[in-house]
């Protein structure tokens, strides 16, 4: 967990790789660094930020955004050597797991501690330049600080370097370090840019002004204090974000027959839903890597740093591994494209019943859904032209690499590079607009109860994918409102992360982490809640290594 400066200068060695935005700033060589040598000049400066940004709190590892909702109700997580997400879901985790399936990682602080204490040393550096990198710095430790606070509760909180030896340091208590945590992002967003200019050291893809914002709207979110949320996120939305949009629809999309799924009503009717399909996924692709939406992402960089999601997320037919896939429950979540409104689900056994006599009547099921369904999960007959010619899904249970639920996701895969297939390389994005937009719709009702700014707020989303605007008097009071957007959020931000500490912090989790079952309505997974899931066991491994100063969440 914590170790000299020189093993932290050691462990900097090829890490220059930064997980963020643009292209022009990651393609850099790693360096050798010598401690003898070092902090003399503004370059040595540079690489070091660049060490740190190498751990920025990202989309890999085991506690991704993917294996983060394999560990909710939206998505099941098949592989248990992948990740934490197989046995969290089934209630069956225990202190045994290691600290890189955990997700408790204490590299980046190490880093940023490093850099903290010693940055200050080089004195050939403009003090101007010297105080944004080392926002920036503190930034990324802070952001590493809230995901271990979201997995853990009480971490310990260290903020310099600490030397081999010392390494017996107890958990500070979770408010402690909330308060760290939001103090340093209220600071740092004083200080860095809304943007950056391009060209070293002002490339475009560093944290910014708007990443401060939006993660300190999302930590205040996650602890209910609804007001100070919906302020950070109205100052995010001062900043000039928009959502993402097309203008036109990929054209391979036009072979793909709707009209047999949705009942269009005319001719631009049909072109709304087919863009607003087209600008919810196109948004992940590697084309509009660092579009307008982006406030923060992990960079992939070409022909060195391969983005996994077009293996772990197709099915095994089209060579992926299906290592993610979503549950009935995530599905049925979808509302209708023709009024906005919750549809109702249907019977499981009669749905059984229609998938194994191959009757053409399962497709009503999946009529007239949300065009972020269709963009997001690949059901049986699903079409995608766009990943190859005349592809309709089709599950085969129990084949190699096949989800056990009898769907599989579409979101996040990027169907051109599939069907050329080549590697991908579209980065990952860690925050969006859409999410600070749900962030102030829930506080400011929680806060207020509906008003104009919340249902405008939730309008930008619904009607930039095609769906309808909110009934305001069907949605006219708190409650109901609130039940529209905790569905929005859950089918907006589905495989982004979000549902993990959602159903935690609205304490849903004991009813909707329940066994969950294929389209056969055979059992895909038994799911068992108990309350110590409400945080994650610290590794028994780190208890021992602490000589027992560090204490074990309840129940483990």
């Amino acid at each position: 967990m914590k170790r000299s400066s020189k093993y932290i200068l050691t462990g900097l060695l090829a890490a220059f790789a930064f997980t963020s935005c643009k292209k022009d700033f990651l393609e850099r060589p790693p360096q050798q660094l010598s401690e003898l040598t070092f902090w003399k000049n503004e370059n040595d400066v540079y690489q070091v930020v660049m060490g740190v940004y190498a751990k920025l709190p990202g989309a890999d590892g085991a506690f991704g955004t993917l294996y983060a909702d394999g560990a909710s109700d939206n998505a099941h997580a098949q592989y248990p050597w992948e990740s934490f997400a197989t046995d969290a879901s089934s209630g069956a985790i225990t202190s045994t797991i290691t600290p890189e399936l955990a997700g408790w990682d204490y590299t980046g602080i190490r880093r940023a501690n490093y850099f903290l204490d010693n940055a200050d040393k080089v004195t050939a550096i403009d003090k101007a330049l010297l105080d944004r990198y080392k926002a920036e710095v503190r930034f990324m430790r802070a952001f590493s600080y809230f995901n271990l606070l979201s997995r853990f509760g009480a971490v310990p909180l260290i903020k310099n370097v600490v030397a081999i030896g010392d390494e017996n340091i107890a958990q500070t208590p979770k408010a402690e370090v909330l308060k760290f945590v939001l103090d340093e992002l209220d600071a740092v967003s004083k200080v860095l840019p809304q943007a950056y200019a391009g060209g070293k050291p002002n490339e475009k893809g560093r944290i910014t002004k708007g990443a401060a914002l939006a993660l300190k709207a999302r930590a205040y979110l996650y602890d209910g204090q609804w007001q100070q949320a919906a302020d950070a996120a109205s100052q995010v939305m001062g900043l000039g974000y928009s959502l993402f949009k097309v203008t036109t629809a990929d054209p391979l999309q036009a072979n793909d027959k709707y009209t047999d799924l949705v009942n269009f009503t005319d001719a631009a009717d049909e072109r709304k839903f087919r863009l607003g399909l087209s600008s919810y996924e196109a948004l992940f692709y590697q084309k509009n890597n660092g579009n307008a939406e982006v406030i923060l992402d992990q960079q992939h960089i070409k022909q060195i740093d391969v983005n996994p999601l077009n293996t772990l997320l197709p099915p095994g037919t089209i060579g992926g591994w299906s290592s993610v896939t979503p549950t009935q429950s995530l599905v049925d979540s979808y509302a209708s494209y023709k009024t906005g409104d919750a549809v109702a689900p249907a019977d499981p056994a009669k749905r059984a019943a229609l998938y194994l006599a191959k009757d053409p009547a399962l497709a009503n099921e999946y009529k007239n859904r949300d065009p972020r369904f269709y963009a997001s999960i690949l059901f049986e007959n699903a079409p995608w032209y766009a990943v190859e010619d005349n592809y309709q899904f089709k599950w085969v249970e129990g084949a190699a690499n096949m989800s056990q639920t009898g769907y599989n996701f579409r979101k996040m895969i990027d169907p051109s590079i599939l069907r050329e297939q080549v590697d991908n390389y579209s980065n990952v994005i860690l925050i969006r607009y859409a999410e600070v937009l749900l962030t102030y719709a829930e506080a400011k009702n929680e806060v207020s109860g509906p008003d104009g700014s919340v249902y405008d707020a939730l309008d930008a989303i619904r009607t930039r994918s095609g769906m309808p605007v909110v009934d305001r008097t069907k949605y006219a009071d708190q409650n109901a409102l609130r039940t529209l957007i905790r569905n929005e959020r859950r089918v907006e931000l589905a495989l982004e992360g979000q549902r993990y500490m959602d159903i935690r912090r609205w304490k849903i989790a004991p009813q909707v982490m329940t066994t969950i079952n294929n389209i056969k309505n055979s059992q895909a997974q038994q799911r068992i809640w108990n309350d110590k899931l409400y945080l994650m066991p610290i590794p028994q491994s780190q208890i021992d290594l602490a000589k027992g100063v560090l204490k074990q969440n309840t129940g483990y």
